[in-house]
């Protein structure tokens, strides 16, 4: 499975909490970040078929219609296969009927809206706009023009936040019936205009106790925790994104955007000027047998299912239990086997990233 992110850098506004590489919008910017874009593509996509394409941002849905009509012609030139998942990134206030005509033609099929919160508090601190009714409306437009494929994003763990403003967002994002749901807590990071305040990340029992309420919450309306923070109905994981975590290879182009083609992993520069002058590769680095087996243990063990032990050892020639010390995290019940598979104890999804420390 190959998938391509694509990155579309510009913004309307910046959010509060995003670290993401963005820069506000301005339409001689957009037009010369296209060109550049469409020669990225040409030079280095080697004509695979793919399975999704995920075009992410910043906020894609910013770009004109013209710049629109730019972008799909280069969408145009990548192949696909006949189950291809495509992705769109939509800021809420962007979405309108002329948009989503425009995206259904062009072979749109799954929208990821950025609600993050109903909560007003919540929203003022991002330094976002979401109303439950437009978003209402706004999926039921989406749906109307055959697009049935959603996705919306949900932050919690924001200062000042309780549980029970989480329960009333989880409540909210429920009666909307989204196809997919992708959870987030708030990480605080440098260069935010929130680090640069002086924010400080809540208190972790409450962060943990949000996490396992949100788990508990969707799965028991139906939603399957298919990733550590992504839930969906059955039939809607985002293969995008498994991609990832199953540590396949993927084309990342744009502004920022990383990728793993042919066992290097790559990171395009962040510096506009030098991206629109053809300069966009920042970093490449051919990937050791143990990085790669790394990668696969790390990114792997996102996933709710976990690894296969033996197509582990039919992609690398070992055993893992020969490589990491997995013996004693399943004897301390970190980790769980189980039909071939280990997994991370469910009880300690929430403590993903000190299991990971264990192993690697």
């Amino acid at each position: 499975m190959k998938s391509i992110y694509i990155h579309i850098p510009f913004c309307k506004n910046i959010c509060s909490y995003c670290d993401f590489c963005k820069m506000l919008y301005t339409s001689r910017d957009a037009k010369r970040y296209l060109a550049a874009l469409k020669n990225e593509v040409e030079e280095y996509y080697l004509n695979e078929p793919v399975k999704a394409i995920y075009i992410g941002g910043g906020t894609p849905s910013i770009l004109d219609l013209e710049e629109l009509e730019y972008l799909f012609q280069i969408l145009e030139t990548l192949k696909k296969r006949e189950d291809c998942e495509i992705t769109y990134e939509c800021n809420p206030d962007d979405i309108n009927d002329e948009l989503i005509k425009l995206l259904k033609i062009n072979g749109i099929n799954r929208i990821s809206i950025g609600v993050q919160s109903f909560d007003l508090d919540k929203l003022k601190f991002m330094e976002r706009i979401s109303i439950y009714e437009d978003i209402k409306n706004k999926m039921e437009l989406i749906k109307e023009n055959g697009i049935e494929n959603i996705s919306l994003d949900l932050m919690y763990a924001i200062p000042g936040e309780t549980l029970e403003t989480l329960k009333k967002d989880v409540k909210k994002f429920l009666k909307l019936n989204p196809e997919h749901i992708s959870t987030y807590s708030l990480i605080i990071e440098n260069n935010t205009k929130i680090k640069i305040k002086g924010y400080q990340n809540i208190n972790e029992d409450l962060e943990a106790e949000m996490y396992n309420y949100i788990c508990k919450k969707l799965k028991s309306k139906g939603y399957i925790h298919y990733e550590i923070s992504n839930f969906s109905k059955d039939g809607y994981f985002s293969k995008n994104n498994l991609t990832y975590w199953n540590n396949k290879e993927y084309y990342g182009f744009g502004l920022g955007a990383s990728g793993y083609i042919n066992g290097f992993r790559y990171e395009n520069t962040k510096n506009i000027d030098a991206y629109c002058n053809g300069e966009y590769r920042k970093n490449e680095e051919l990937l050791s047998k143990q990085e790669l087996m790394e990668y696969e243990l790390m990114l792997g063990l996102r996933k709710t299912r976990g690894i296969n032990l033996q197509e582990f050892f039919d992609k690398y020639e070992v055993n893992v239990q020969e490589i990491f010390p997995v013996k004693p995290l399943i004897k301390n019940k970190d980790l769980i086997y189980k039909n071939g598979y280990i997994f991370i104890n469910p009880d300690k999804l929430y403590l993903m990233n000190e299991i990971l420390l264990k192993l690697i």
